[in-house]
């Protein structure tokens, strides 16, 4: 008999709700190998698993996904009807997935393997050492600032930058409040380096590879990134699904039959989106036909604006490269290799 089960998913345990005929079901569980292996006895090949996006969504899909039908994976920001709930409970929260999964009015997200978790993992944690290094930057800048000191050229996690600051008539609390920051840059600068040789081994491998690295702007570690974030290029029906993904597309509102355009929707992959603009930046130097396109929008919108729409330009020339595997041998003239 078909079966279907929403499941509320923590980091120690789960709740499911288990809907088979007529009959309900509410069971918790620990998650560990026990537990697992005893929620395993619910399921068959009848059976339709969901559960909404967490740290360990992707370890709980792969440990039950030969076993059932189907394993959906549920958009959280989208599936509204869980966080608006006035009965927030574990068991509430895995009857309404359970009771949305039966009709099939569930939101969905990908699954993404094991390997691209772990690169997507390192990503991420290079992201977030890249920006506590702008931020120690940036309030090196504003201690100088507010003691009345010009702003001092250099790389800040350097000796050299060190020592100008030794040269600096200052308080000594302020220099060494200054000189701790510029040590942990050094830090971050050899542990971002590290995680960037990493990830950049691993990018080389993925089929993409070669071909986003032919296209001006992207390097070895931006196409890693643009390749992570995408996955498949095959999940994505046509170039304005992935600008769509990427949150690269305006907001669109519908009144009385008529319709507006306004900001970014900003609803995307974050990082896949900061990636492009900076790959941008780089393309308009050395591509001359995204430089005139850049310069055409800035003439009548400003530069925030183009500067947008050539990363959304780009990421349409992102899409036919990876549906058509193509590679290009002179990117500028639109020559394939």
């Amino acid at each position: 008999m078909k079966k279907w089960i929403g499941v509320d998913l923590h980091k120690r345990t789960f709740t499911v709700c288990i809907m088979e005929g007529d009959e309900e079901k509410i069971k918790s569980y620990e998650v560990n190998r026990k537990g697992l292996e005893r929620f395993k006895r619910e399921l068959n090949k009848e059976t339709e698993v969901a559960l909404e996006t967490t740290g360990n969504s992707g370890y709980f899909y792969d440990e039950i996904v030969g076993k059932v039908k189907k394993v959906r994976l549920v958009n959280s920001l989208e599936f509204k009807a869980i966080s608006s709930s006035t009965k927030k409970t574990d068991k509430n929260d895995a009857r309404v997935i359970c009771k949305h999964l039966r009709v099939g009015m569930l939101p969905e997200v990908r699954y993404v393997k094991e390997e691209e978790r772990e690169l997507r993992s390192l990503i991420n944690l290079r992201d977030n050492l890249v920006k506590t290094r702008s931020g120690y930057k940036t309030r090196i800048d504003n201690v100088l600032s507010g003691i009345g000191e010009e702003e001092i050229r250099g790389e800040k996690g350097s000796k050299e930058y060190e020592e100008k600051i030794e040269r600096l008539g200052i308080r000594e609390s302020r220099k060494l409040e200054i000189k701790v920051m510029i040590r942990q840059i050094r830090v971050l600068n050899e542990e971002i380096k590290k995680l960037e040789e990493e990830i950049n081994g691993k990018g080389e491998k993925n089929k993409y590879h070669k071909g986003l690295t032919s296209i001006d702007g992207i390097g070895d570690l931006s196409a890693t990134i643009i390749e992570n974030a995408i996955v498949d290029i095959e999940d994505f029906e046509d170039e304005k699904k992935l600008c769509a993904y990427a949150g690269l597309v305006p907001k669109v509102r519908e009144s009385g039959g008529k319709s507006k355009r306004g900001k970014l929707t900003k609803k995307g992959n974050k990082l896949l989106r900061t990636i492009l603009v900076q790959a941008s930046f780089t393309a308009i130097r050395k591509n001359e036909a995204l430089r005139n396109f850049y310069n055409k929008i800035k003439a009548k919108k400003g530069s925030g604006k183009a500067i947008v729409a050539t990363a959304r330009k780009l990421l349409v020339i992102i899409y036919h490269t990876m549906k058509n595997s193509w590679v290009f041998k002179d990117f500028g003239n639109g020559v394939l290799a």
